[in-house]
């Protein structure tokens, strides 16, 4: 496969995996992003059905892998015509097959999309379908579904999903089965918690980077408070150094009017004292 068909894969798995409801947004955004021959390619993709989604969201979630499994064990069975085993394993396919159909409709809700009974009895077609059919699994493990798949339906691989359509004889299906049922379940859980681990450290990320971003907030308004506090300080201080220069100024001119009335009053007495020894002397 080309790098470009690829890139074209990994892209829409990605875009197939959103909610469908921002698919048309995130993908027109995606295609500008990548740009070129492969963002054209990117900007033509379908918008999934809400059943298609919800299988995508199942295939991510690691929950086909024994559904798979359980599919090479029927056809194994049907090639040794071993009428008991095909019985027990029909059986423990329509158990599985509901399972995991509750558990993708689980999964969109969990996304905040509810399915209607129609698209349930979809996506439980879809999944019936990868149990029975190498092809069928093999368009459903990809990811990229855009519709649902029903073996009641002659299903166009090329419009069932996005990006290349896979061969039926990937080593995803024809793969060796394990034969210890406990060590499966064992690697599926060990592949779930890393799964939640890596969850929970986005979400610590996701939380420590809006602490930090908070704390650089507070601190850089503590900085506008405290300089706006020394500045007031320091306007304080020059408004007191004002006042005592001003009381200074008060005493001096208080001082200056103290003697200037003296000298006005001295003057006052002496002019009528003047005036009358004028008078004294003009009667003698």
């Amino acid at each position: 496969m080309s790098d470009a068909a690829t890139l074209l894969d990994e892209v829409a798995a990605d875009l197939l995996a959103l909610p469908p409801a921002g698919f048309t947004v995130a993908r027109d955004a995606r295609a500008a992003e990548v740009g070129g021959a492969v963002g054209a390619r990117i900007a033509r993709l379908r918008k999934p059905t809400l059943a298609a989604w919800a299988v995508n969201l199942l295939t991510r979630d690691g929950q086909l892998a024994e559904a798979v499994e359980l599919s090479r064990a029927l056809r194994e069975a049907q090639d040794d015509a071993d009428a008991a085993e095909l019985t027990r394993l029909g059986r423990q396919r329509r158990q599985l097959v509901a399972a995991l159909a509750r558990r993708a409709v689980d999964l969109a809700a969990d996304a905040g999309v509810t399915l209607s009974s129609a698209m349930r009895d979809a996506v439980e077609k879809t999944v019936n379908a990868a149990v029975i059919d190498p092809h069928a699994a093999a368009l459903v493990l990809t990811g990229r579904l855009v519709a649902s798949v029903d073996l009641a339906d002659d299903t166009d691989p090329a419009r069932a999903v996005a990006g290349s359509v896979p061969d039926a004889s990937a080593s995803a299906i024809e793969g060796p089965v394990p034969d210890d049922l406990a060590q499966r379940r064992a690697r599926k859980d060990a592949e779930r918690a890393v799964r939640d681990a890596e969850r929970a450290r986005a979400d610590a990320d996701r939380t420590l980077t809006g602490a930090r971003a908070r704390e650089a907030a507070a601190r850089e308004h503590a900085d506008r408070i405290r300089d706006r506090v020394a500045g007031l300080r320091a306007e304080i201080a020059r408004v007191e150094r004002d006042a005592a220069a001003a009381e200074v100024a008060l005493r001096e001119a208080e001082r200056e009017t103290s003697t200037a009335r003296e000298t006005a009053s001295a003057a006052e007495r002496s002019l009528d004292r003047a005036r009358s020894a004028a008078a004294e002397e003009t009667t003698a």
